[in-house]
């Protein structure tokens, strides 16, 4: 069995959420707990930050994973889901899981998940934590896949749980009230276990107090612990050369005495405006490592921020594909995640937006296209690449509905080559987003263009 051979055999036998949709959702976790008891339980054999939440929590995991691997503990990262390689989901200060790794757990434990039934995503967490246990990780910083309670990374016990905010995403699963949403990702709120919430919200912070009184938890909004103020740049961006609106200064101001005060500069390349309620997330989370035996340093900080895309690999928080014309990529896929980008964009100086967009056949599309702005910008229609993407000609019809008409592609590389061809290159801006598998696409497509 080869690598090949063995993710033929993940992607098209056992079902998976990211590309199927509902038929692979498992509303228990009872697969889960049955295949960690069958790979003798390695989920008790590292210790652990559980990280859940709508938006942010790909941002805070890799921020966390960053500056300890920095503060020079060997660390476990799992996200979900990959964009290029399916071996993104598995790190271990930054590298991959090496493919016969996956090859190997695949053909010894076949027959069991094949009997079983399970899904991708619980086959996946069982070789994540089997790796992460069998490298002696002196810790792994999980992601949850979606809600919480049910969520198959939520066999762990951490030492800290997050949730970074609650907003509307994955409804049909989760509930259609914020209340709902929050008691979905409170599940993962355990017994004396603290836990931080990142934004106070007066549907979701009674869902959060209550479960944390119940589980005995301490409970830490950090947003009324912590603010982040952004800096000015060295100098007013007037062109798009000029690249410093690409990361983000910023300062913390601790809110009160029970903050720990952070005093330095740090400059991040996470610079969209919500990761200012990240960020506020991720320094809450900070002041309580030392508690959980895991101290890190003012420079470990301000490493781990600087370097966090090339410590970890995180792809499509505002990253740059090209320069001429600026091509930038942004997983924004529900209408907090919008509503953040375009603040972001109203920092940049361009005079024609480009934007390509597409969705997956879950999403409220049409909420969203009527957020965006029409003045000054082109719109290219385009589907990802996995089988839940919407069709591009329903996409196209229903934003001509909106008065939002552009042209429809069949593939993210037809897009991306008509708005190159179409863009000012010193003056015009390309923007890649909707759905991360949009964002994939349009990351494996540059991967593979000459330099």
């Amino acid at each position: 069995m080869t690598y090949q051979d063995t993710l033929d055999y993940l992607y098209n036998s056992l079902p998976m959420y990211h590309r199927v949709g509902a038929a692979a959702y498992k509303a228990d976790i009872a697969n889960t707990v049955s295949l960690m008891d069958h790979l003798d339980h390695p989920e008790r054999k590292f210790r652990s930050i559980h990280v859940a939440g709508t938006n942010g929590k790909g941002s805070v995991s890799h921020l966390l994973a960053s500056i300890l691997m920095q503060a020079g503990y060997r660390v476990g990262l799992y996200t979900s889901p990959h964009l290029v390689d399916f071996r993104e989901r598995i790190r271990i200060n930054g590298a991959m899981i090496p493919p016969e790794r996956v090859t190997a757990f695949v053909q010894q434990h076949k027959e069991y998940m094949q009997s079983l039934g399970l899904s991708f995503f619980e086959m996946t967490v069982g070789l994540a934590f089997d790796y992460f246990s069998a490298q002696k990780v002196d810790i792994a910083v999980v992601e949850v896949g979606m809600g919480g309670r049910l969520d198959s990374t939520n066999v762990i016990t951490p030492l800290i749980s997050v949730i970074t905010n609650i907003g509307f995403d994955h409804t049909q699963f989760l509930g259609h009230t914020l209340a709902a949403i929050a008691g979905e990702k409170a599940g993962i709120i355990k017994q004396g276990i603290p836990v931080v919430i990142g934004q106070t919200h007066p549907e979701t912070s009674p869902v959060f107090r209550q479960k944390a009184e119940t589980m005995g938890a301490p409970i830490y909004f950090a947003d009324q612990h912590y603010r982040i103020e952004p800096l000015p740049t060295a100098h007013s961006a007037s062109t798009l050369e000029d690249n410093d609106y690409l990361n983000l200064r910023f300062k913390v101001r601790a809110l009160d005495s029970q903050a720990t005060p952070y005093p330095s500069t740090y400059t991040s390349p996470l610079s969209g405006s919500y990761q200012l309620h990240n960020l506020a997330t991720l320094f809450q989370v900070l002041q309580l490592l030392p508690q959980v035996g895991f101290g890190v340093s003012e420079t470990d900080i301000a490493n781990g921020i600087a370097r966090v895309v090339a410590d970890t690999g995180l792809h499509g928080r505002w990253e740059r594909l090209d320069s001429k014309p600026l091509t930038i990529c942004e997983t924004a896929h529900n209408a907090d995640g919008v509503e953040a980008m375009l603040a972001k964009l109203d920092q940049i100086p361009y005079r024609r937006l480009h934007l390509i967009y597409g969705c997956v056949n879950d999403k409220d599309y049409m909420h969203i296209l009527r957020m965006i702005p029409t003045a000054a910008t082109t719109f290219y229609y385009t589907q990802p690449s996995v089988p839940r993407g919407l069709p591009v000609q329903q996409l196209a019809e229903a934003a001509a509905s909106c008065d939002m008409a552009g042209e429809a592609f069949p593939t993210v590389a037809d897009a991306i080559r008509a708005a190159r061809a179409a863009a000012q290159p010193d003056h015009d801006l390309v923007l890649v987003t909707g759905s991360i598998f949009l964002v994939a696409d349009a990351v494996e497509y540059y991967s593979h263009l000459q330099p």
